[in-house]
């Protein structure tokens, strides 16, 4: 696995929660994020890194979107 830093568009609220909305992958494909199932501080084993994990449901399958406080990025297969 590789980690992929991807664009993210999320909400910032008063009150220090960040919802994620949709991420652009590097190709510049846009997804949707239908639900956020989960958020809690993480590492990824499987590229390396961590921060929060967001559990995501995108076009019906469960995907990670990690937030390491600067930067948002996926695990992605080599």
């Amino acid at each position: 696995m590789r980690k992929v830093f991807v664009e993210v568009s999320a909400t910032f609220g008063t009150d220090g929660n960040i919802t994620p909305h949709a991420i652009v992958w590097e190709d510049g494909t846009k997804y949707e994020i239908d639900k956020v199932i989960d958020k809690k501080n993480r590492a990824s084993m499987k590229a390396g890194g961590l921060g929060l994990r967001y559990t995501c449901r995108i076009e019906n399958q469960q995907a990670y979107i990690f937030y390491d406080g600067e930067k948002w990025f996926v695990e992605a297969k080599v």
